[in-house]
Protein backbone atom coordinates (compact mmCIF):
# COMPACT_ATOMS: atom_id res chain seq x y z
CA UNK A 1 0.00 0.00 0.00
CA UNK A 2 2.70 2.35 1.01
CA UNK A 3 5.39 0.52 -1.66
CA UNK A 4 5.16 2.13 -5.37
CA UNK A 5 7.03 0.37 -8.40
CA UNK A 6 10.45 1.49 -9.00
CA UNK A 7 10.23 2.97 -11.71
CA UNK A 8 7.24 5.29 -10.84
CA UNK A 9 8.42 8.58 -8.87
CA UNK A 10 8.01 8.58 -5.13
CA UNK A 11 4.75 9.58 -3.98
CA UNK A 12 4.13 12.95 -2.68
CA UNK A 13 3.14 13.22 1.07
CA UNK A 14 1.55 15.96 2.89
CA UNK A 15 2.91 15.51 7.00
CA UNK A 16 1.04 17.41 8.66
CA UNK A 17 1.93 18.88 12.08
CA UNK A 18 1.69 16.26 14.89
CA UNK A 19 -1.61 17.22 17.75
CA UNK A 20 -1.79 16.61 21.25
CA UNK A 21 -4.14 14.33 23.00
CA UNK A 22 -3.94 15.28 26.69
CA UNK A 23 -5.44 13.21 29.07
CA UNK A 24 -3.83 13.32 31.80
CA UNK A 25 -4.13 14.59 35.18
CA UNK A 26 -1.34 17.01 34.94
CA UNK A 27 -2.80 18.44 31.31
CA UNK A 28 -6.10 19.09 33.12
CA UNK A 29 -4.45 20.70 36.07
CA UNK A 30 -1.62 22.74 34.56
CA UNK A 31 -2.92 22.99 30.89
CA UNK A 32 -0.55 22.72 27.94
CA UNK A 33 3.08 22.55 28.42
CA UNK A 34 5.71 24.51 26.34
CA UNK A 35 8.12 21.59 25.93
CA UNK A 36 5.52 19.14 24.25
CA UNK A 37 4.47 22.07 22.06
CA UNK A 38 8.11 22.16 20.90
CA UNK A 39 8.37 18.44 20.58
CA UNK A 40 5.05 18.61 18.70
CA UNK A 41 6.79 20.51 15.99
CA UNK A 42 10.12 18.84 16.21
CA UNK A 43 8.31 15.46 15.34
CA UNK A 44 6.72 16.73 12.75
CA UNK A 45 10.06 17.77 11.44
CA UNK A 46 11.71 14.61 11.83
CA UNK A 47 9.35 12.72 10.14
CA UNK A 48 9.14 14.98 6.81
CA UNK A 49 13.39 14.88 6.93
CA UNK A 50 13.29 11.15 7.71
CA UNK A 51 10.48 10.44 4.86
CA UNK A 52 12.62 13.31 2.56
CA UNK A 53 15.89 11.60 2.59
CA UNK A 54 14.87 8.29 2.58
CA UNK A 55 13.45 8.94 -1.41
CA UNK A 56 10.84 6.84 -0.71
CA UNK A 57 8.80 9.74 -0.62
CA UNK A 58 8.53 13.83 -1.68
CA UNK A 59 7.43 15.28 0.89
CA UNK A 60 5.22 18.54 -0.45
CA UNK A 61 4.80 22.22 1.79
CA UNK A 62 2.24 21.79 3.83
CA UNK A 63 2.58 26.10 4.18
CA UNK A 64 -0.36 26.93 1.70
CA UNK A 65 -2.85 24.95 3.89
CA UNK A 66 -1.05 25.09 7.22
CA UNK A 67 -3.48 27.58 8.69
CA UNK A 68 -7.17 25.66 8.17
CA UNK A 69 -4.79 22.68 9.09
CA UNK A 70 -3.72 23.91 12.66
CA UNK A 71 -7.75 25.67 12.53
CA UNK A 72 -9.10 21.64 12.41
CA UNK A 73 -8.95 19.02 14.68
CA UNK A 74 -7.25 16.67 11.88
CA UNK A 75 -8.27 13.61 13.87
CA UNK A 76 -12.14 14.05 13.96
CA UNK A 77 -12.59 16.64 11.04
CA UNK A 78 -14.42 14.10 8.85
CA UNK A 79 -11.56 13.82 6.18
CA UNK A 80 -10.19 17.28 6.53
CA UNK A 81 -6.66 16.34 6.07
CA UNK A 82 -7.31 14.46 3.09
CA UNK A 83 -8.91 17.58 1.48
CA UNK A 84 -6.27 19.68 2.27
CA UNK A 85 -3.64 17.38 1.17
CA UNK A 86 -5.48 17.26 -2.19
CA UNK A 87 -4.76 20.82 -2.00
CA UNK A 88 -1.71 20.61 -2.12
CA UNK A 89 -1.68 17.58 -5.30
CA UNK A 90 -0.70 15.38 -2.28
CA UNK A 91 -1.24 11.66 -2.87
CA UNK A 92 -0.97 10.78 0.43
CA UNK A 93 -2.04 12.58 3.62
CA UNK A 94 -0.15 11.87 7.09
CA UNK A 95 -1.10 13.16 10.35
CA UNK A 96 0.28 12.56 14.03
CA UNK A 97 -1.30 12.03 17.30
CA UNK A 98 0.60 12.18 20.80
CA UNK A 99 -1.81 10.99 23.53
CA UNK A 100 -0.36 11.95 26.80
CA UNK A 101 -2.20 9.28 29.43
CA UNK A 102 0.00 10.83 32.40
CA UNK A 103 3.26 12.93 33.34
CA UNK A 104 5.40 9.66 32.27
CA UNK A 105 3.08 7.36 29.88
CA UNK A 106 2.45 8.79 26.03
CA UNK A 107 2.02 7.32 22.65
CA UNK A 108 2.77 8.62 19.21
CA UNK A 109 0.59 7.30 16.71
CA UNK A 110 0.90 7.88 13.01
CA UNK A 111 -2.15 7.76 10.31
CA UNK A 112 -1.48 7.44 6.29
CA UNK A 113 -4.48 7.91 4.32
CA UNK A 114 -4.73 7.27 0.42
CA UNK A 115 -5.88 11.28 -0.62
CA UNK A 116 -7.81 9.62 -3.43
CA UNK A 117 -10.43 7.28 -1.77
CA UNK A 118 -9.66 8.85 1.59
CA UNK A 119 -9.35 5.45 2.57
CA UNK A 120 -6.79 4.59 5.54
CA UNK A 121 -3.52 2.99 4.42
CA UNK A 122 -1.48 2.11 7.62
CA UNK A 123 -1.41 3.49 10.93
CA UNK A 124 1.10 2.82 13.57
CA UNK A 125 1.45 3.67 17.40
CA UNK A 126 4.33 4.16 19.52
CA UNK A 127 4.24 3.75 23.49
CA UNK A 128 7.10 5.70 25.32
CA UNK A 129 8.19 6.06 29.30
CA UNK A 130 9.13 9.55 29.92
CA UNK A 131 7.75 13.02 28.51
CA UNK A 132 11.64 14.14 27.30
CA UNK A 133 13.23 15.52 23.90
CA UNK A 134 14.90 12.42 24.17
CA UNK A 135 11.97 9.47 24.52
CA UNK A 136 10.29 11.52 21.78
CA UNK A 137 13.24 11.64 19.58
CA UNK A 138 13.38 7.76 20.47
CA UNK A 139 9.91 7.26 19.51
CA UNK A 140 9.76 8.44 15.81
CA UNK A 141 12.93 6.98 15.26
CA UNK A 142 11.67 3.53 15.89
CA UNK A 143 8.14 4.24 14.04
CA UNK A 144 9.97 5.36 11.16
CA UNK A 145 12.73 2.54 11.15
CA UNK A 146 10.33 -0.25 11.86
CA UNK A 147 6.95 1.00 10.05
CA UNK A 148 7.12 3.66 7.49
CA UNK A 149 10.38 3.34 6.09
CA UNK A 150 10.65 -0.25 6.70
CA UNK A 151 11.13 -2.71 3.73
CA UNK A 152 7.55 -3.56 2.15
CA UNK A 153 5.94 -1.76 5.25
CA UNK A 154 2.30 -1.76 4.30
CA UNK A 155 2.22 -3.59 1.16
CA UNK A 156 -0.58 -7.19 1.20
CA UNK A 157 1.13 -9.76 2.86
CA UNK A 158 1.20 -13.47 0.82
CA UNK A 159 0.18 -16.47 2.41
Amino acid sequence: MLAAPAHADPPKVAVFDFELMDTSAEGEVKGSQTGEQERLVRAGQQLRRELAESGKFQVLDIAPVSAAAQGSNLQACGGCDVQLALKLGADLAITGLVQKVSALILNINIFVRDTQTGRLVASMSVDLRGNTDESWSRAMNYLLRNRLLAPNYGAPQLQ
